[in-house]
Protein backbone atom coordinates (compact mmCIF):
# COMPACT_ATOMS: atom_id res chain seq x y z
CA UNK A 1 0.00 0.00 0.00
CA UNK A 2 1.47 3.48 -0.81
CA UNK A 3 1.23 6.23 1.61
CA UNK A 4 0.58 9.56 0.03
CA UNK A 5 3.40 12.03 0.67
CA UNK A 6 1.41 15.43 2.48
CA UNK A 7 0.68 18.02 0.17
CA UNK A 8 2.82 21.09 -0.25
CA UNK A 9 1.34 23.97 2.05
CA UNK A 10 0.17 26.33 -0.92
CA UNK A 11 2.21 29.77 -1.14
CA UNK A 12 -0.33 32.74 -0.24
CA UNK A 13 0.66 35.84 -1.43
CA UNK A 14 0.40 38.95 1.10
CA UNK A 15 -2.35 41.15 -0.20
CA UNK A 16 -0.99 44.34 -2.12
CA UNK A 17 -0.77 46.91 -0.58
CA UNK A 18 -2.22 50.43 -1.66
CA UNK A 19 0.40 52.33 -3.92
CA UNK A 20 2.03 55.00 -1.95
CA UNK A 21 1.29 58.28 -3.13
CA UNK A 22 3.29 61.75 -2.52
CA UNK A 23 2.39 65.14 -2.32
CA UNK A 24 3.82 66.92 -5.56
CA UNK A 25 6.87 69.31 -4.47
CA UNK A 26 6.07 73.13 -4.63
CA UNK A 27 7.97 74.59 -7.83
CA UNK A 28 8.10 71.41 -9.82
CA UNK A 29 6.48 70.09 -12.51
CA UNK A 30 2.45 68.94 -11.99
CA UNK A 31 2.18 65.53 -12.37
CA UNK A 32 0.35 65.48 -16.70
CA UNK A 33 -3.18 64.08 -16.47
CA UNK A 34 -5.65 63.43 -18.97
CA UNK A 35 -9.25 62.38 -17.20
CA UNK A 36 -12.76 62.35 -19.30
CA UNK A 37 -15.16 65.31 -17.47
CA UNK A 38 -18.85 65.44 -16.96
CA UNK A 39 -18.97 66.59 -20.92
CA UNK A 40 -18.15 63.00 -21.56
CA UNK A 41 -14.67 65.09 -23.35
CA UNK A 42 -10.87 64.26 -22.59
CA UNK A 43 -9.44 67.56 -20.28
CA UNK A 44 -5.79 67.56 -19.98
CA UNK A 45 -3.21 69.53 -17.42
CA UNK A 46 -1.40 71.33 -20.71
CA UNK A 47 -4.74 72.41 -21.84
CA UNK A 48 -4.44 75.12 -19.26
CA UNK A 49 -0.81 76.39 -19.94
CA UNK A 50 -0.94 80.04 -19.18
CA UNK A 51 -3.42 79.72 -16.64
CA UNK A 52 -3.83 78.99 -12.99
CA UNK A 53 -5.42 76.00 -12.34
CA UNK A 54 -6.89 75.45 -9.12
CA UNK A 55 -7.17 71.11 -9.38
CA UNK A 56 -9.28 70.03 -6.30
CA UNK A 57 -9.77 66.77 -4.98
CA UNK A 58 -12.86 66.18 -3.17
CA UNK A 59 -14.08 62.58 -1.73
CA UNK A 60 -17.93 62.35 -3.51
CA UNK A 61 -21.08 63.84 -5.32
CA UNK A 62 -23.83 64.78 -3.63
CA UNK A 63 -22.18 64.66 -0.09
CA UNK A 64 -22.44 67.42 2.09
CA UNK A 65 -18.70 68.81 2.66
CA UNK A 66 -18.42 68.64 -1.06
CA UNK A 67 -21.22 70.20 -2.10
CA UNK A 68 -20.22 73.21 0.14
CA UNK A 69 -16.72 72.79 -1.61
CA UNK A 70 -18.24 73.18 -4.97
CA UNK A 71 -20.40 75.84 -4.62
CA UNK A 72 -17.75 78.11 -2.86
CA UNK A 73 -15.89 77.53 -5.77
CA UNK A 74 -18.78 78.71 -8.32
CA UNK A 75 -19.11 81.70 -6.00
CA UNK A 76 -15.42 82.22 -6.56
CA UNK A 77 -15.58 81.87 -10.15
CA UNK A 78 -15.46 85.17 -11.44
CA UNK A 79 -12.93 86.58 -8.66
CA UNK A 80 -10.38 83.39 -9.97
CA UNK A 81 -11.31 83.89 -13.66
CA UNK A 82 -10.23 87.84 -13.03
CA UNK A 83 -6.75 86.55 -11.68
CA UNK A 84 -6.37 84.30 -14.98
CA UNK A 85 -7.51 81.05 -13.11
CA UNK A 86 -9.19 77.97 -13.65
CA UNK A 87 -11.16 75.49 -11.53
CA UNK A 88 -10.77 71.57 -12.13
CA UNK A 89 -12.90 69.13 -9.48
CA UNK A 90 -11.46 66.25 -9.65
CA UNK A 91 -13.57 63.29 -7.78
CA UNK A 92 -13.33 58.89 -8.46
CA UNK A 93 -17.22 59.13 -9.02
CA UNK A 94 -18.67 58.61 -12.79
CA UNK A 95 -19.04 60.87 -15.97
CA UNK A 96 -22.78 60.40 -15.18
CA UNK A 97 -23.17 61.44 -11.53
CA UNK A 98 -20.54 64.41 -12.20
CA UNK A 99 -23.57 65.54 -14.44
CA UNK A 100 -26.18 65.67 -11.97
CA UNK A 101 -24.53 66.67 -9.20
CA UNK A 102 -22.75 69.85 -11.96
CA UNK A 103 -26.69 70.37 -12.48
CA UNK A 104 -28.18 70.26 -9.65
CA UNK A 105 -25.53 72.79 -8.23
CA UNK A 106 -25.32 74.72 -10.96
CA UNK A 107 -21.25 74.44 -11.38
CA UNK A 108 -20.06 76.09 -14.46
CA UNK A 109 -16.53 74.55 -13.84
CA UNK A 110 -15.14 70.87 -15.09
CA UNK A 111 -15.63 67.74 -13.02
CA UNK A 112 -13.05 65.44 -13.91
CA UNK A 113 -13.48 61.57 -13.38
CA UNK A 114 -11.17 59.53 -12.00
CA UNK A 115 -12.63 56.05 -11.42
CA UNK A 116 -8.76 54.27 -10.74
CA UNK A 117 -7.51 57.29 -9.01
CA UNK A 118 -4.69 57.45 -10.41
CA UNK A 119 -4.46 60.67 -10.59
CA UNK A 120 -5.72 61.09 -7.09
CA UNK A 121 -2.51 59.32 -6.36
CA UNK A 122 -0.09 61.53 -8.72
CA UNK A 123 -1.09 64.12 -6.77
CA UNK A 124 -0.92 62.23 -3.23
CA UNK A 125 -4.85 62.66 -2.59
CA UNK A 126 -5.64 59.18 -2.10
CA UNK A 127 -4.47 57.01 0.82
CA UNK A 128 -5.58 56.47 4.51
CA UNK A 129 -7.81 58.72 6.42
CA UNK A 130 -10.17 58.38 9.77
CA UNK A 131 -13.54 58.63 9.17
CA UNK A 132 -16.02 58.03 11.95
CA UNK A 133 -13.11 56.96 13.99
CA UNK A 134 -12.51 54.34 11.73
CA UNK A 135 -9.09 54.07 9.54
CA UNK A 136 -10.28 53.61 5.70
CA UNK A 137 -8.32 53.91 2.38
CA UNK A 138 -10.13 56.58 -0.57
CA UNK A 139 -9.74 60.46 -1.63
CA UNK A 140 -8.10 62.76 0.15
CA UNK A 141 -9.75 66.60 0.65
CA UNK A 142 -6.51 68.33 -1.52
CA UNK A 143 -5.94 71.11 -3.58
CA UNK A 144 -3.03 71.73 -5.69
CA UNK A 145 -2.37 75.22 -7.22
CA UNK A 146 -0.38 75.20 -10.07
CA UNK A 147 0.88 78.09 -11.66
CA UNK A 148 0.42 79.24 -15.31
CA UNK A 149 4.34 77.67 -16.35
CA UNK A 150 2.72 74.32 -15.20
CA UNK A 151 4.73 73.75 -11.84
CA UNK A 152 2.85 73.43 -8.69
CA UNK A 153 2.56 76.84 -6.53
CA UNK A 154 0.73 75.52 -3.57
CA UNK A 155 -0.73 71.92 -1.86
CA UNK A 156 -3.45 72.45 0.08
CA UNK A 157 -3.51 69.04 2.81
CA UNK A 158 -6.42 68.33 4.75
CA UNK A 159 -8.59 70.95 3.39
CA UNK A 160 -11.22 72.16 5.88
CA UNK A 161 -14.20 73.22 3.79
CA UNK A 162 -15.13 76.85 4.85
CA UNK A 163 -13.14 79.47 3.87
CA UNK A 164 -10.93 77.35 1.36
CA UNK A 165 -11.96 78.84 -2.06
CA UNK A 166 -10.83 82.46 -0.14
CA UNK A 167 -7.29 80.58 1.20
CA UNK A 168 -7.06 79.47 -2.95
CA UNK A 169 -7.65 83.30 -4.05
CA UNK A 170 -5.03 84.30 -1.53
CA UNK A 171 -2.69 81.94 -2.78
CA UNK A 172 -2.59 83.43 -6.05
CA UNK A 173 -2.67 87.05 -4.67
CA UNK A 174 0.73 85.83 -2.66
CA UNK A 175 2.32 84.15 -5.76
CA UNK A 176 1.53 86.39 -8.40
CA UNK A 177 3.91 88.69 -10.01
CA UNK A 178 2.97 92.44 -8.62
CA UNK A 179 2.07 94.59 -11.49
CA UNK A 180 3.46 98.07 -11.45
CA UNK A 181 1.80 100.91 -10.36
CA UNK A 182 0.82 103.41 -13.27
CA UNK A 183 1.53 106.64 -12.06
Amino acid sequence: MKTKTPAKPKKTTPPAKPKKTSLPTVDAAAPAFTLTSDAGESVSLKEYRGKWVVLYFYPKDHTPGCTREAIAFEGATAALRRKGAVVLGVSRDSVATHCSFKEKQGLHFPLLSDPDSEVHKLYGAYGDKLMYGRKVTGALRTTVLIRPDGKVGRVFTSVKVDGHADAVLAAIDAQAPAKPARG
